[in-house]
This record gives C-alpha cells, sequence and structure tokens, in this order.
C-alpha cells in the first residue's frame, strides 16, 4: 500500500519511528516532512498528506502533531478525506470497519510509540465492513 505520511514538529520523532514501521511492514511511504523538530504549521503538512490522498498518489495517510487534534481537525476540512483521531487499537479497528477512515492522526504527546505502534498494525491491516457503513459515510461526504 502507498502511504502518505507527515507530521509537525511536535510529531517529528513519533513520526520518523512510524515511517520505519510502516516501511518494515512492507508499505511504500512517502514522507513528505517535517524533517526536524524546527517549528512548522501543521495545516501546511496536512494539506500535502491530504492532496496525496486525494490525487491518488497514496491510498491511506497518516499525520502525527503533539496531541493529533490539530491535524485531524486540519485533514477532515478537505474533500474525501476521513481523518480519525486515534489512541488505542480499538479506535483504530473501528474508524476502518466502520468509517473507512483514510487517513489516521495521532499525537506524540498523547501515546507512547508501542501504542502508537499497535495502532498503526491494526489500522493498516483492517478493512472497511461496507454495508450499512456506506450508506452513513455517503451522508456525511455530501456535504
Amino acid at each position: 500500500m502507498k502511504i502518505a505520511i507527515g507530521s509537525d514538529h511536535g510529531g517529528f520523532h513519533l513520526k520518523e519511528a512510524i515511517r520505519i514501521l510502516a516501511q518494515e511492514l512492507g508499505h511504500t511511504v512517502e514522507n513528505v516532512g517535517c524533517f526536524s523538530t524546527e517549528a512548522v504549521n501543521y495545516p501546511d503538512l496536512a494539506q500535502l498528506v491530504c492532496e496525496k490522498i486525494q490525487t491518488g498518489a497514496a491510498e491511506r495517510g497518516i499525520l502525527i502533531c503533539g496531541t493529533g487534534l490539530g491535524m485531524s481537525m486540519a485533514a477532515n476540512k478537505y474533500k474525501f478525506i476521513r481523518a480519525a483521531l486515534c489512541h488505542d487499537h480499538y479506535t483504530a479497528r473501528m474508524s476502518r470497519e466502520h468509517n473507512n477512515a483514510n487517513l489516521l492522526c495521532m499525537g506524540e504527546r498523547v501515546v507512547g510509540i508501542g501504542v502508537a505502534e499497535d495502532i498503526v498494525r491494526v489500522w493498516l491491516s483492517s478493512e472497511f465492513s461496507g454495508g450499512r457503513h456506506q450508506t452513513r459515510i455517503a451522508l456525511f461526504s455530501q456535504c
């Protein structure tokens, strides 16, 4: 799977660890930045990852900031983006199975590396259930 990944300075260290994990799991990962802990604006990185998904250059995306809140809010303003802020493996699985999330958001200051790795493993391996869930996604996708 092609995955675009990005972070702001508050999520830089976790992004680097998750980027390596996703590659080890056999995925193609495009790192859009940031590339250090120097301060950047998270909406800029969210835009880069969302555009990769919108254009088909990536099938899914991962965004990381300090809490995950800013990234998820910025990402969800883009058409056809379904960004899910996940804090555990259950929310990761449900975001895929019920909501067909195509963008995972996490907070480096909220989840530890072990939990974040579990979240990513589950999120990347879970599939959309379809059915009644597709009807609901269609309702909010019309906005």
